[in-house]
């Protein structure tokens, strides 16, 4: 079996417009969630809250370049850029044939989808161009980047709500394992709307912290009271240990384990039992046992249910209290983008000996399972694997294991 390493990466967020800038935010446990009054004129949404990128798009992109692209492409690409010059891809190299990409969101751009839908209220089609419908198509990221860097190979559009990032790194990184490609683009993203917001509204699960928006999201805390939706983008960039060593790039990590599975019970509620065996498939992919993990970057939504379930899965599969941290405490759930920018501040904290807290949680909820909760300040943390854990509507779980290399 072929072994899979990480030699590129690139991000969108509300911590920074790229990876390094990302990384000192979060060790400065700044949390960049905001209250957001343009929400307060949708009636009956009671979430003002949201945590947003501050992408502004780069001069050297032309008309030409953004004609196709929905915000939630613009951030895609945004962070594959920097991911493949990172990496040190030639044109030949991305347009070989040997180099895919594995991309996904939760769906294309909202703005399209109303854009395509105001001619039921209009009773026109002055709004629906040419370009509607591959802004709004749910293979929107994947296609445009694909289109971008000129590949030949393999296209896995990921469309699984908050695992379409960690799963587009899984399926790559497989892709890379059996052979079928040598490179691959591998990420998540997702543009804020409160369309999402209402979503998770309607479900009680949203946080209704409006006046004190550095207060949540607060996940594991007996006071947490819900979600709140961020934006953003990451990008990873695999490749084949060997190809990367034959042409002298850096490796960040390597890709040890992965495994996704399905509930098969709900489509909202989480299922532990489930989740857990993804857990344990992860971690026998990658060759260890529970105990060789040094630390957990886990899902962390701040929900009720969520937590309850991830923590008890989790606890289940390691078999211990392993050290555990939320990244969504610092930007909220970034849904389709969250699994792989979570990924690579897993790699970042692993190649650091350092874990970042959750802020915002002060008391661990006595429901949550047995875990060693890392709040407060960061933590040496010395590892040589780690593991990030994602769990979606439809049922559908993830969990990568990353080996320090």
């Amino acid at each position: 079996m072929r072994r899979v390493v990480i030699t590129g990466m690139g991000i969108v967020s509300a911590l920074g417009q790229d990876v390094p800038g990302a990384f000192a935010r979060l060790r400065r446990f700044e949390n960049c969630v905001q209250t957001l009054p343009d929400l307060e004129r949708f009636k009956g949404l009671n979430s003002h809250l949201g945590s947003l990128a501050g992408f502004t798009t780069p001069p050297s992109w032309t008309r030409k370049t953004t004609r196709s692209l929905g915000q939630v492409a613009m951030y895609a690409l945004a962070a594959s850029e920097q991911a493949v010059a990172d990496a040190g891809l030639t044109p030949e190299l991305l347009e070989g044939g040997r180099c895919g990409v594995a991309y996904g969101s939760c769906s294309g751009s909202i703005q399209a989808h109303l854009d395509l839908f105001s001619m039921f209220y209009s009773d026109e089609v002055k709004n629906v161009t040419s370009n509607t419908y591959i802004k709004l198509m749910p293979q929107t990221t994947a296609c445009n980047l694909s289109v971008f860097f000129r590949t030949h190979g393999r296209l896995v559009p990921t469309g699984t709500a908050c695992t379409s990032g960690s799963l587009a790194v899984g399926n790559a990184a497989e892709l890379i394992r059996w052979g079928v490609q040598d490179v691959m683009i591998a990420g998540g993203a997702e543009e804020f709307s409160p369309t999402q917001v209402a979503i998770f509204d309607t479900l009680y699960a949203t946080s209704l912290r409006n006046g004190e928006p550095k207060r949540t999201p607060a996940p594991y805390d007996v006071s947490r009271d819900g979600l709140v939706v961020g934006e953003g983008a990451g990008t990873l960039i695999l490749e084949e240990y060997g190809h990367a060593k034959a042409r002298g790039a850096k490796i960040y990590a390597e890709v040890a384990g992965f495994c996704e599975n399905t509930d098969g019970t709900h489509v909202t509620n989480p299922n532990a039992e489930t989740m857990s065996a993804c857990l344990v498939n992860a971690l026998a992919d990658a060759g260890i046992d529970g105990s060789a993990v040094g630390w957990v970057n886990g899902h962390g939504t701040a929900t009720k249910a969520g937590d309850l379930a991830e923590t008890t899965a989790t606890r289940a599969a390691l078999g211990r209290a392993v050290p555990i941290s939320s990244l969504k405490s610092y930007i909220g759930h970034t849904l389709g983008a969250c699994g792989a920018i979570e990924a690579i501040m897993t790699v970042l904290c692993m190649n650091e000996g350092w874990v970042h807290p959750t802020v915002n949680l002060e008391n661990v909820d006595p429901a949550c399972a047995e875990l060693d909760y890392v709040a407060g300040e960061g933590r040496a943390c010395e590892m040589e694997y780690a593991m990030s854990n994602n769990f979606a509507f439809g049922g559908v779980n993830t969990s990568l294991v990353f080996r320090r290399v």
